[in-house]
């Protein structure tokens, strides 16, 4: 009787240890999942450039492109009454080298981002009102679009009104919208690479 149980002893044994053997080699076959791809950003630089060329930088800095939240405004915007800016944009990632032009990679990808704003109540003379990240309608001067001819956001067009501001804000949120971009989607769609706000005064 002992001997005719050790071989079915054995057996069973034997079929457990290859089953484990298959099912882990099954798991190790299989592809890991895909993580998201984040980008870096330790510089983010705004350039307001008027017609004779004058041009108003202010930047923020996260000097470990660690995150969003991460990126420390350093400058106040100080723009002249009643003047036209072209607003354009550098998001740089400083731990590459040489630095990686992020803001490339977002004008290849046009139709995935858009920039929104907001800023003091009619601080500008055009556009007017208060900015499009509280309602996407709301009136930015675009100049430059997507292959969908929706708006970007990397260069806009800006004339401050004839009364000085100070101490106002002005907010930029690049939010990225991949497959879901359209005319009317707005700063709370999608994911925000960057979100700042600066003080505004213009005098």
């Amino acid at each position: 009787m002992f001997f005719e149980f050790m071989p079915k002893r054995f057996n069973l044994f034997a079929l457990l240890f290859v089953s484990v053997l298959v099912l882990t080699n099954c798991g190790d076959d299989e592809a890991p999942d895909e993580e998201e791809e984040v980008e870096v950003i330790t510089d983010a630089i705004l350039t307001f450039t008027d017609a004779n060329g004058a041009t108003v930088t202010a930047s923020a800095v996260d000097p470990d492109g660690d995150g969003v939240a991460d990126l420390m405004v350093e400058d106040e915007i100080t723009l002249n009454v009643s003047t036209t800016y072209t607003l354009s944009f550098q998001f740089l990632n400083n731990l590459e080298s040489p630095a990686e032009d992020i803001a490339e990679e977002v004008l290849e990808e046009a139709d995935e981002h858009q920039i929104f704003y907001s800023f003091t109540t009619d601080a500008f003379a055009s556009p007017v009102g208060n900015g499009n990240i509280d309602n996407a309608s709301d009136a930015i001067n675009y100049a430059d679009e997507d292959s969908n001819g929706n708006p970007l956001g990397l260069v806009t067009t800006w004339t401050t009104g004839a009364d000085a501001v100070t101490g106002g804000s002005f907010s930029v949120r690049l939010q990225h919208q991949p497959d879901i971009k359209t005319a009317s989607t707005g700063a709370d769609d999608g994911d925000t690479d960057v979100d700042l706000t600066f003080v505004l005064n213009i005098n």
